[in-house]
């Protein structure tokens, strides 16, 4: 019984190693085509296209559109979710978190920025 748990167990880890490792093929070829899936309902287009800067630096992390951040604000709220773009001219970030809503983030405002997953990474 033990042999046959340890088996199936074994068999599943490998089918996630496979499927992670597949997903991050998938996105490796759209980066290649200039393409970033974000896979949330409540992005549109506008959202999109609000956003004028798709890769910059921000507190010395190199980040791009797809990347999953975590920021706390001064105000110590934290958030985590995918990164849209930055608008250059009002200096905020847009991200769109892991409940679908979309947020604005004035760059002052943001206390602490981590980079959780690099799209079209397998590791950081």
């Amino acid at each position: 019984m033990f042999d046959f748990l340890y088996n199936i167990f074994i068999m599943l880890f490998i089918v996630t190693c496979f499927g992670y490792i597949f997903v991050t093929l998938k996105e490796k070829v759209y980066l290649k085509r200039n393409i970033i899936l974000i896979d949330k309902k409540s992005v549109t287009q506008e959202h999109i296209d609000e956003t004028d800067i798709k890769e910059f630096v921000l507190d010395g992390n190199r980040m791009k559109s797809g990347d999953e951040i975590k920021l706390i604000t001064k105000g110590k709220r934290k958030y985590s979710g995918t990164l849209i773009g930055a608008k250059k001219k009002e200096n905020k970030i847009m991200i769109v978190t892991n409940n679908d809503e979309i947020k604005l983030f004035s760059v002052e405002n943001i206390f602490r920025l981590k980079v959780t997953s690099k799209y079209g990474k397998f590791f950081k």
